[in-house]
């Protein structure tokens, strides 16, 4: 293959951790022990693997910068990062736990009006990567620079990916220890093509993909692109790809739903292409707010920590943690599902229940939040408001169940629900409703 120079090696087994001996942080990158040699080869048998420092090296990762030392307990290995904003702190912080980092280098896209036609803008943006490639090359922690996000997520000018490969020369000119890699969105045929044909300096491709990944090595296959991938984004059933309401709106999975979806696409998916998977990246180690504020982070915004990192730390383990999130098996509204397209009338009075359980039968709070539909939808990631909570709904509240008022303004709405132990582990669901005129 023409994309990277391989070397053979003796078929070893994957070892899943890797932890390096930690170091003081500093206000610069703390580089002193010098850059650790990253290689990606293919064994006799024809399986790729990642060689940190000459040992073999499964990327066990998460998209997020944020409580390191939880993802270190639950048997993680990596980070990525999709810029260099506060990359100091975070190599470091990595370092300390023995954590590596996919270092992101953002890549400007066209559909934000960026214009690959522009030699001169192309040109500052590869000097921009050269500086952060300079800084950061001989950090300990790094293990590859991921150049770009998605790049090809609506765009038009196929130029883009001539920008990629200078840089990505570049990169492998500047910093010769570490992979890199470019990420994409899914696995359309074109794109592949057009990264394999033009952009053959990253030593192995990225891709992002969520109920994609279900089928994602078959996908790979019946592509052109014949080397190593990591996935660098992956979860639950996206809100583009769920089933959705009469009034137009995504019926979100419960947490309890999407345990059960990193579960089995980790085993099935990443551990199951044992022939040219390197690794993964789940997402989001954090919380953030894409079309509701609980579809992606594996932590709720108060901080609970919710059964999906239960499930991680099960696929990086093989065990499961000692402290357990309850579950939920239901939420309804005067008995009706999510599926039932629920239509309430303004200011009359409903009840709401929701089914728990805890694989350790320890107690959990229940608690009720009101938001209206969001109305600030985006693509790709890009930052979403969310919507204002709404109070003084709550009439009545009895074990798991909530008797409410539907609100005056008519409209569609949500009801989430959070089970929450003192142990700070949580479930949640939410239920879509549209309120009409009394």
């Amino acid at each position: 293959m023409n994309m990277i120079t391989l070397r053979k090696a003796p078929t070893v087994l994957l070892l899943f951790s890797i932890l390096l001996a930690g170091s003081s942080c500093s206000s610069k990158p703390e580089s002193s022990a010098g850059p650790v040699p990253v290689t990606v080869e293919q064994d006799e048998d024809g399986n790729y693997r990642v060689y940190r420092d000459g040992e073999p090296y499964f990327i066990k990762g998460a998209g997020g910068s944020s409580r390191l030392d939880l993802l270190v307990e639950s048997g993680g290995n990596s980070i990525r990062t999709w810029t260099t904003n506060d990359a100091d702190r975070i190599l470091d912080e990595a370092h300390k736990r023995g954590l590596t980092v996919m270092l992101g280098i953002w890549l400007q896209h066209e559909r934000h009006g960026f214009d690959y036609d522009d030699e001169e803008a192309v040109a500052r943006q590869k000097e921009e990567a050269r500086e952060k490639i300079l800084r950061y090359r001989d950090h300990p922690a790094l293990l590859a620079w991921g150049l770009g996000n998605e790049v090809n997520l609506r765009y038009t000018n196929t130029r883009v990916w001539d920008a990629v490969e200078d840089i990505a020369q570049m990169a492998k000119e500047l910093a010769p220890n570490q992979l890199v890699t470019t990420v994409i969105a899914g696995t359309n045929h074109e794109t592949v093509r057009l990264v394999k044909e033009k952009v053959p300096s990253i030593d192995f491709l990225s891709i992002n993909t969520y109920g994609g990944l279900d089928h994602l090595p078959e996908s790979v296959r019946e592509t052109v692109w014949d080397g190593p991938y990591a996935v660098t984004e992956w979860g639950p059933t996206g809100h583009w790809q769920v089933d959705r309401t009469e009034w137009d709106v995504p019926i979100e999975p419960t947490s309890t739903e999407k345990s059960e979806q990193y579960r089995s696409r980790y085993q099935n998916s990443i551990l199951g292409d044992t022939e040219r998977c390197i690794g993964s990246y789940t997402f989001l180690w954090g919380q953030k707010q894409e079309t509701t504020p609980t579809w992606f982070g594996l932590f709720l915004e108060t901080g609970e920590i919710t059964e999906v990192v239960d499930a991680m730390h099960y696929n990086w383990t093989g065990e499961w943690p000692e402290e357990r999130a309850p579950s939920i098996h239901g939420l309804t509204i005067d008995g009706r599902s999510a599926r039932d397209n629920i239509y309430l009338k303004s200011g009359e009075t409903y009840s709401a229940s929701v089914e728990g359980a805890h694989p350790h039968g320890q107690a959990y709070e229940v608690r009720w939040e009101f938001l209206p539909e969001s109305t600030d939808i985006r693509i790709g990631g890009d930052r979403e408001e969310r919507p204002e909570t709404i109070h003084g709904l709550e009439v009545e509240k009895d074990g798991e169940t909530l008797v409410f008022r539907a609100p005056e303004t008519p409209g569609p709405y949500r009801l989430f629900t959070y089970l929450v132990t003192e142990e700070n582990r949580a479930a949640t669901a939410n239920i879509p409703f549209f309120v009409r005129e009394n």
